[in-house]
């Protein structure tokens, strides 16, 4: 390619990151030469998605165990789709969207087997070693464990990505210990980065001060709450779980606004709630009663289109009138998310929780859960090394103390597939193979 053409591809894409500076797209490990076909975070989304870790989302538990049925998303399936509305969100704002893709594709890549619930005991199982949050695994996995670079004295730089990018992804930018307080005076348990992995944090979080979020990381984040939200809601209703129309009933709608309350919206009166519940209810595309057949399937499919252009249009409108119609790209500005909108998206979240998440019938699944990866976790701790995959093998014997070595266990099975969860413990603890679904 010639001089000339080279230059003017490199002028095309500097003209498409308007407001990034060269600092933004510097990279922990230094890479010599850039592409003159993809701008580097172009590259970073590339990345993510050539990734084991991404790959491996197709099998762990979004909101139901994804062996369930063949409707409901997946981890993998959600973050496709929360890259979706992120990325055309983002772009409208004037952030990169690369930069927002490769924030939605990567926000859920740290949560280990059996979704949240597994996030709670490992969380507990790790106490003696900085604890385990998602969010935090998130960012271990971006910068050591899915790796692309080393850094020359032999230490892994993860898929070494930009800063801009790293630090879109980081949804809570803190320490566990720096958390913010709640209404009731406790730390939230919500936190970015592990005791072990400082000096990546510490470089992408350079200049920065406080526990700011960048504006790309805002948008992720309010991406993924729509998402959930609305897609929760439609796969509750296609798998059975629950219709709309109960909504119309006194001691249902009073039940659903207690557990959004509850779960979503602590200080805020339940009066609120309600008028949330009514304008929904009130919207057109609202589907109270779905039987099925395909003209039902494209009502529903039609109504989470119309809430998640809804609720982005809001979020649009309100942030551009507050910081005008330059681009608004890392810490310039911060999202506005309405107050009305805010209310109806975790309604909307609070359904799910209500029928799904909460539901009774789900406890002795969670519980077996437990079990699975409590049992897995006292086996890998009597056996050190012996069962470990062979990158995890390395870090448990390159490990400086106890500690480290069960960060490494951690992360093995963080690692993990729901179904490889459950064949590892079928076949390690119980000796015998898996031959019929553990939960069915």
């Amino acid at each position: 390619m010639s001089t000339e053409n080279v230059e003017r591809l490199e002028g095309d894409y500097a003209a498409l990151k308007p407001g990034y500076t060269e600092a933004d797209e510097e990279r922990w490990l230094p890479e010599h030469g850039k592409s003159v076909y993809r701008s580097s975070f172009e590259r970073d989304r590339a990345r993510l998605l050539h990734s084991s870790s991404l790959r491996r989302l197709g099998a762990k538990t979004q909101v139901v165990s994804p062996d369930i049925d063949d409707f409901s998303r997946t981890r993998l399936t959600h973050s496709l789709e929360v890259a979706q509305v992120g990325r055309e969100l983002g772009r409208l704002l004037g952030c990169d969207p690369d930069v927002v893709d490769g924030a939605c594709l990567s926000h859920d890549l740290g949560h280990p087997p059996f979704g949240h619930n597994g996030e709670t005991v490992l969380n507990e199982l790790a106490a003696d070693c900085g604890g385990f949050e998602g969010n935090a695994q998130t960012l271990r996995i971006l910068t050591k464990l899915e790796t692309k670079r080393f850094h020359p004295d032999g230490r892994s730089a993860g898929l070494n990505l930009t800063r801009a990018s790293l630090d879109a992804a980081v949804k809570y930018p803190w320490r566990s210990h720096e958390a913010p307080l709640k209404g009731d005076g406790t730390r939230s348990q919500k936190f970015g980065a592990y005791e072990d992995d400082l000096e990546v944090f510490h470089w992408l979080r350079s200049g920065i001060e406080g526990r700011r979020k960048s504006m790309e990381a805002q948008v992720m984040d309010a991406a993924d709450d729509i998402a959930y939200s609305v897609h929760d809601v439609e796969d509750g209703i296609v798998s059975g779980r629950f219709q709309l129309t109960l909504l119309d009933n006194a001691v249902q709608r009073a039940r659903v606004i207690q557990t959004t309350q509850e779960w979503y919206l602590p200080d805020t009166p339940e009066d609120e709630i309600e008028e949330a519940l009514t304008r929904l209810a009130a919207d057109e595309h609202w589907v109270r009663e779905s039987d099925g057949s395909r003209r039902a399937l494209a009502a529903l499919k039609n109504m989470t289109s119309q809430f998640i252009g809804r609720f982005c249009d809001a979020i649009y409108r309100a942030t551009r009138e507050a910081h005008g119609d330059h681009p608004l790209v890392r810490h310039e500005a911060d999202l506005v998310v309405p107050r009305e909108t805010l209310v109806e998206i975790s309604l909307m979240k609070g359904i799910a929780a209500n029928y799904i998440m909460a539901s009774r019938e789900q406890m002795p699944v969670y519980m077996r859960q437990r079990e699975v990866i409590e049992g897995l976790h006292s086996l890998l701790i009597e056996t050190g090394d012996r069962f470990l995959d062979p990158q995890f093998q390395a870090d448990f014997r390159d490990a400086q103390d106890e500690s480290g070595r069960h960060r490494a266990i951690i992360d093995q099975i963080a690692s993990m597939t729901d179904g490889a969860c459950l064949e590892w413990y079928a076949t390690l603890v119980h000796g015998k193979p898996v031959v019929n679904r553990l939960f069915s």
